[in-house]
């Protein structure tokens, strides 16, 4: 095939593209510098992202964005931020950690998460995901803190992971302190077996672990009977630029906020531009009945501009009302189309409170509504994955802490079901599965109150409707015939 191809193209003249050279990227923000990002956004203060995108933008891109241009550009514009980032986190976070309904493990579980605020922590830990990217779990022992294991959580910015083929060899954690003017960090490897510790100045060198006081009681190495880790990673989405990092959910929406908080801020602007201006002449301007002198303006009810009087002889002096015309629907629609690109495969505008309704009918919100859904399933899906994995740890850790051998736990966590779509259409489409005869009365029922009642409380409802409706009460009665007389087969009839 290879003459066919060559006599082809010699016929038709065509030339073979040429290799392309070699292409250089650069990445515009290291890892460290995009989680410092994503953490700007959540924390929503405009003078920190300002401060941020000024300094940070060193490509032409990140120098066109609204919080990159600074005033000394001529830009003469208050810079507004819309909040839109902690709402999305914190919502997603409070829709999981609401529908938590524990974990079924042994008994000492629960002892261990009471001590540790286990709920608090949890919710802690997704919005901190949700933001950084990822984190991990670290379960330590000081016995003058707490007789139980100690769970922390690390977010993406104090943690990094070493794997070998995939699978999870160590996790190292960072921790800085501040003593006497010098700059510490704490790096602290937890491997299988192992707990490695060591202290590095502000240059980077090792130093003692007696150096500062919060690290004085630490030892070097500690080693554990046992091939496992006591930590665990949680990330919800995998980061397509660093591998075995997790992605933020503000990665890819950059871009979209900057844009909704340059629209607000126009439409801020332009109304503190279209104030209302009245222009006065010298003659018309209120007096002061004793002195003469002209009365001041006020910001409340006399406000105005002083012009001079027209000397003309068909002068005609007169309070002149000028109001510049704002186009309020124009802003309207584009912060709505703003706001739709920022909320896209994330969460639904209506989970957030955010009404849409002039846009959207109630049949698209609803369908809008299941993008929520998509993305709780997401975050439960990776905590059923580690929860367990956490549980089976932290008691193997308490099992080493009583000179006890290390046990294997098995652990589930449950959730419950999410308050979508509403009760009514659930009573609407259940009623309609019954009516059809598709559906049977115990899985309406759990269909209708899902987790909220009790196995009791269940069986109990779908007894009374079986026995209101009839339905399998009548049990046929079966007589007993009176068995014949033995009878002896010699002795015929």
């Amino acid at each position: 095939m290879g003459w066919f191809k060559n006599m082809v193209m010699k016929l038709l003249r065509i030339q073979p593209a040429l290799e392309a050279k070699q292409i250089v990227i650069r990445e515009p923000l290291s890892y460290q510098t995009k989680v410092l990002r994503n953490r700007l956004w959540y924390r929503g203060d405009p003078s920190e992202l300002e401060q941020f995108a000024i300094q940070a933008a060193m490509d032409p891109v990140s120098k066109a964005r609204f919080w990159a241009a600074s005033a000394s550009e001529g830009l003469r514009i208050r810079k507004i931020h819309s909040g839109l980032p902690a709402m999305i986190a914190g919502t997603l976070a409070d829709i999981v950690t609401t529908d938590f309904d524990g974990i079924e493990t042994a008994a000492a579980w629960e002892d261990i998460a009471k001590d540790n605020d286990f709920d608090k922590l949890l919710a802690e830990s997704i919005t901190e995901t949700l933001v950084a990217g990822d984190g991990a779990f670290k379960v330590s022992i000081d016995p003058e803190v707490s007789e139980y294991p100690i769970l922390e959580f690390y977010s993406g910015e104090q943690v990094d992971y070493k794997r070998q083929r995939g699978r999870l060899q160590e996790v190292i954690f960072y921790t800085d302190y501040h003593y006497k003017d010098d700059d510490y960090r704490l790096e602290e490897t937890f491997g299988r077996g192992y707990v490695r510790s060591r202290l590095l100045n502000k240059y980077g060198k090792e130093v003692p672990l007696t150096s500062i006081s919060e690290t004085a009681k630490l030892q070097p190495e500690v080693t554990y009977l046992g091939d496992w880790i006591m930590a665990v990673p949680l990330q919800f989405f995998k980061s397509p630029k660093w591998p075995n990092r997790g992605k933020s959910i503000f990665d890819s929406k950059n871009d979209e906020f900057d844009a909704l908080d340059e629209i607000i801020s126009q439409w801020v602007d332009a109304i503190r531009s279209g104030r209302v201006q009245k222009y006065i002449p010298e003659d018309l301007i209120p007096k002061n009945p004793h002195t003469g002198e002209f009365l001041p303006p006020n910001a409340f009810d006399n406000q105005f501009t002083r012009i001079g009087s027209k000397l003309a002889e068909d002068a005609d002096d007169k309070i002149q009302v000028v109001q510049p015309e704002i186009h309020y629907q124009a802003f309207v629609e584009s912060y709505a189309s703003a706001l739709d690109m920022c909320l896209q495969g994330i969460v639904s505008p209506s989970t957030l409170g955010i009404d849409l309704k002039k846009r959207d009918n109630a049949e698209a919100q609803r369908e809008k509504e299941k993008t929520t859904l998509y993305t709780r399933s997401k975050l439960i899906d990776a905590l059923n994955s580690v929860l367990p994995q956490l549980v089976d740890v932290t008691l193997k850790v308490y099992d080493t802490m009583r000179n006890e051998a290390a046990g294997d736990y098995k652990a589930s966590a449950e959730f419950g079901e999410y308050a979508s779509p509403s009760f009514d259409e659930v009573i609407e489409s259940v009623g309609k599965a019954r009516t059809y005869g598709i559906m049977s009365i115990e899985e309406s029922i759990n269909q209708l109150y899902g987790d909220s009642w009790t196995d009791e409380q269940k069986a109990a409802e779908v007894q009374r409707l079986k026995d209101e409706q009839g339905i399998g009460m009548i049990e046929p009665e079966i007589r007993e015939r009176d068995d014949p007389p033995d009878t002896d087969p010699e002795d015929g009839e």
